[in-house]
């Protein structure tokens, strides 16, 4: 009797890595995710971006979009609202980076460790830790952890600012290098830094993988 593949859910912030998800590691996560035998479903907010950033110049533009919509772009039109979420049908969560995750997931852009995070998000997260299901978050995504969960430990890499806002929140920090996960077995989560450093495309690959490795083994 063949034996049922392991089912993560991962969450989008929109599309672009100023603005929303960073499509490399939402990309490199879903890749990962099925080369390690298991299967995945995007979800997204159905929410108006904070804001639409032209990736050449960085500069803000002068229109609106939505994120459930421009998460699609990276499903591949297979995302669903994320108010559907339930636990139940998964076996673990994991959350790219990107600015949307602090921009449209929270408000750590903009209120660091005051923030605020967004409903459908924080009910993902916390409904999942309830279950003691594992959760994974990717680059500056870490901090809706640090925010939503008790003496959570993570990384961001090695940027002062932001791990002070994580401690702040009443979280650990451990500094992490290319390609390094952080392991907090206590609340099941782990964490990687990406493009919090100074990072290539096969780095990120590094990252996704060992992050999406130990999610699995957690799942047991």
């Amino acid at each position: 009797m063949a034996t049922q593949k392991k089912s993560i859910a991962v969450i989008l912030s929109g599309c672009g890595h100023l603005d929303g998800s960073e499509i490399h590691e939402a990309t490199l996560t879903l890749l990962a995710i099925h080369r390690l035998g298991a299967e995945y479903q995007c979800y997204a907010p159905d929410k108006k971006q904070f804001h639409v950033v032209n990736h050449i110049t960085g500069e803000e533009m002068a229109e609106e979009r939505n994120v459930l919509i421009e998460s699609a772009r990276i499903a591949r039109g297979d995302v669903v609202d994320l108010a559907t979420y339930d636990p139940a049908n998964h076996d673990a969560l994991i959350l790219p980076g990107g600015f949307g995750a602090a921009k449209n997931l929270s408000t750590f852009a903009f209120d660091g460790p005051h923030c605020e995070v967004d409903p459908d998000v924080k009910n993902a997260v916390l409904l999942t830790h309830k279950a003691k299901k594992p959760v994974g978050a990717l680059c500056i995504a870490p901090v809706i952890l640090a925010k939503l969960i008790d003496n959570a430990t993570v990384t961001i890499g090695s940027d002062v600012q932001t791990a002070e806002g994580i401690k702040k929140m009443g979280a650990r920090h451990s500094i992490t290098g290319h390609g390094e996960i952080v392991i907090d077995r206590e609340n099941m989560l782990v964490t990687t830094p990406c493009y919090m450093l100074d990072s290539r495309v096969d780095h990120i690959a590094d990252g996704a993988e060992n992050l999406v490795k130990e999610v699995l083994s957690m799942a047991g």
